[in-house]
């Protein structure tokens, strides 16, 4: 008998108003979200859907809607709170081109859509064990025409490049919370990209030490 996964944790806070009890707040966005649409206006899609796995308080999804109208968006969290701010900032934002949060756990051999033509994951690579980002690719593998982008971002271990102090602090708070978190090497993520058929395609620093990973996927051959 095997243990049940532990839960992800929350970097978020909760509403404060009465008629917020839903929403939560995860402070990192409105610190990093303009920086990433900047990022994702050279590398997205002119039209079409795109996921968002591990969507937490649902800030980003309706953000990078706003920014980008033309594409319809697909928000998505493993958590029942997550799930219930995310529509709730949805639904305040009365935005048509975002579809109602889905339950996807990265770690889930099927996920609940057919295909998309992006899949973005920001902040979850390391705060969640290794085999959610194992099975983010797989998931993203499966969904992505050839040549279909696959966003990460976050703060990563990069060799031959020295490793912000304050990193190194965040890796080790992360580990003394569970073992099986911590900053990932870009090296470790590329390597397990490549085996589910992606290449990566860029590097782009961002502030406060985080890193974008530009991944495109492989010719599909079903």
């Amino acid at each position: 008998m095997t243990d049940a996964p532990k839960p992800w944790p929350k970097p978020w806070l909760a509403g404060q108003a009465a008629n917020e009890a839903d929403k939560r707040h995860a402070p990192a966005t409105l610190r990093n979200r303009d920086a990433i649409v900047e990022v994702l206006r050279g590398v997205m899609p002119k039209r079409g859907t795109i996921l968002e796995v591990a969507s937490g308080s649902g800030e980003h999804a309706v953000h990078f809607a706003q920014a980008f109208p033309a594409l319809d968006w697909q928000p998505s969290d493993p958590d029942p709170a997550a799930l219930r701010s995310i529509a709730a900032y949805v639904n305040d934002a009365d935005l048509t081109n975002v579809a109602p949060p889905l339950m996807i756990d990265a770690r889930a051999e099927d996920w609940p859509l057919d295909r998309a033509d992006a899949v973005l994951c920001i902040n979850m690579v390391h705060i969640s064990p290794w085999e959610a980002t194992r099975g983010l690719l797989r998931g993203a593998a499966k969904l992505l025409p050839s040549d279909g982008l696959l966003y990460l971002y976050g703060p990563y271990i990069q060799q031959g490049v020295e490793t912000a102090a304050s990193n190194l602090a965040f890796d080790q708070s992360l580990k003394s919370r569970d073992p099986a978190w911590g900053l990932r090497d870009v090296a470790d993520v590329e390597a397990a990209a490549v085996e589910q058929g992606f290449r990566l395609e860029a590097i782009v620093p961002m502030p406060a030490n985080n890193l974008s990973l530009i991944f495109r996927r492989g010719p599909r051959r079903d």
